[in-house]
């Protein structure tokens, strides 16, 4: 049943063309009961033989051609009215073909259905009246035929407007569709880059400090062993530390996952700040650090945001710096924004590193921390000092913590 259904579906016409066959039956069998020949003169109903035929056709093309077979069938009524063939069942493909035209028509064939189908009533009873009825009973009779008319205009103009508003729910929800894919992408794209940042700032942070405690002990390890002891012990702590946040990082990729072995640590914030310094002070950079202003509580992103640019300036600084290089760290709290400040008198980096964000990777720190201030609302100052060295200054916007 459901193949036969499929079929029909795909050929309309045929459909069409179906019903126009039996409403041909129909009518040549009411024209035959009808027609008589008087005196040997033809009778005004021989005419409704072609007349019929054509309309039949009307209705088997009309979703092919919807508006040359509406003007088809307006041909044969009007050719109705002046051969005096009175109505006949053929003539409901007039119905048809307005309800079609109003569905699926041009707006021209629609208006010009709905005129023809409410003068059709009239012209008929002024070609054919009633002679035993009264004045006002022919009004009513005419209303009365008027009805089928506009209402198949009606229920073809009422499904035109259900599949536009159909058309246009699907438009819609095809529109939603494709923006909520742009937005997951956009959001794949944001959280690939903020893993990143992290994943830069551990590594950068801790693989120097590594690195330079390890220069350390090589150079140390036969004149003072106990210096080198604790160079190495320093570079343990630190590896066990990047490892711990970057498997932090990695569990934030794998959804649903809890942590039960407790080896992830917390994210960073401002009060693990004399951890950093400390380290970065053990790793052989002096640095002065200083807190301004009443301490109090932080959104958690404005935390994370002034711990990583820290870190990152320090990294900076030993990686380009110099020798005999010192750091100076200002931590300043405002009524309505965390101020930072960090500044060395190394040799700085070169102006394509801060600028442009240099080539092959060089310079990506600066970018994240431009990318990680722009997050939170906040501004970012980065260069060369005046007197020597490199200054990065940060303001981030507060908002009550709740």
């Amino acid at each position: 049943m459901q193949r036969l259904y499929d079929f029909l579906r795909r050929h309309p016409t045929w459909v069409d063309s179906f019903w126009a066959v039996v409403l041909l039956g129909i009518c040549l069998v009411s024209l035959v009961a009808q027609t008589a020949v008087p005196n040997g003169e033809p009778d005004p109903v021989v005419a409704s033989y072609p007349l019929a035929l054509v309309l039949c056709l009307v209705i088997a093309l009309r979703r092919r051609m919807p508006e040359r077979m509406l003007l088809l069938a307006a041909a044969m009524g009007v050719a109705q009215l002046l051969l005096d063939a009175e109505v006949m069942p053929a003539d409901f493909a007039m119905l048809v073909i307005i309800y079609t035209v109003a569905a699926d028509g041009a707006q021209w064939a629609s208006r010009f259905a709905l005129v023809g189908g409410l003068a059709a009533a009239p012209l008929a009873q002024m070609r054919w009246p009633e002679d035993e009825v009264s004045s006002l009973g022919r009004i009513l009779f005419t209303c009365f035929l008027i009805v089928p008319f506009a209402l198949a205009w009606v229920l073809g103009d009422s499904l035109r407007t259900r599949r536009a508003y159909l058309a246009q729910l699907e438009e819609r929800a095809a529109r939603l569709e494709r923006e909520r894919e742009a937005q997951a992408k956009v959001a794949v794209a944001a959280e690939r880059a903020r893993i990143a940042r992290e994943l830069h700032d551990v590594v950068a942070h801790n693989v120097s400090v590594m690195v330079v405690q390890a220069d350390g002990a090589n150079y140390v390890l036969d004149a003072a062993p106990e210096q080198a002891r604790k160079a190495l012990e320093t570079i343990s702590g630190t590896g066990r530390q990047a490892l711990a946040e970057m498997r932090r990082l990695l569990g934030v990729l794998r959804t649903g996952e809890q942590d039960e072995s407790g080896e992830y640590v917390p994210q960073p914030d401002v009060e693990q700040l004399d951890e950093l310094i400390e380290q970065v002070r053990s790793a052989g950079l002096p640095v002065d650090f200083k807190v301004e202003g009443a301490p109090r509580p932080l959104p958690s992103g404005v935390e994370l945001t002034a711990y990583r640019i820290v870190q990152e300036a320090l990294t900076n600084t030993r990686k380009h710096g110099g020798p005999n290089t010192g750091a100076s760290v200002r931590l300043v709290y405002f009524d309505d924004g965390l101020g930072l400040l960090i500044e060395d008198d190394g040799r700085g980096a070169d102006r394509g590193r801060h600028t442009g964000g240099g080539e092959d990777g060089k310079g990506q720190g600066l970018i994240g921390m431009r990318e990680r201030v722009g997050m939170v609302g906040g501004t970012l100052d980065a260069g060369p000092r005046p007197g020597g060295g490199f200054r990065i200054s940060a303001l981030l916007p507060l908002k009550p913590a709740h």
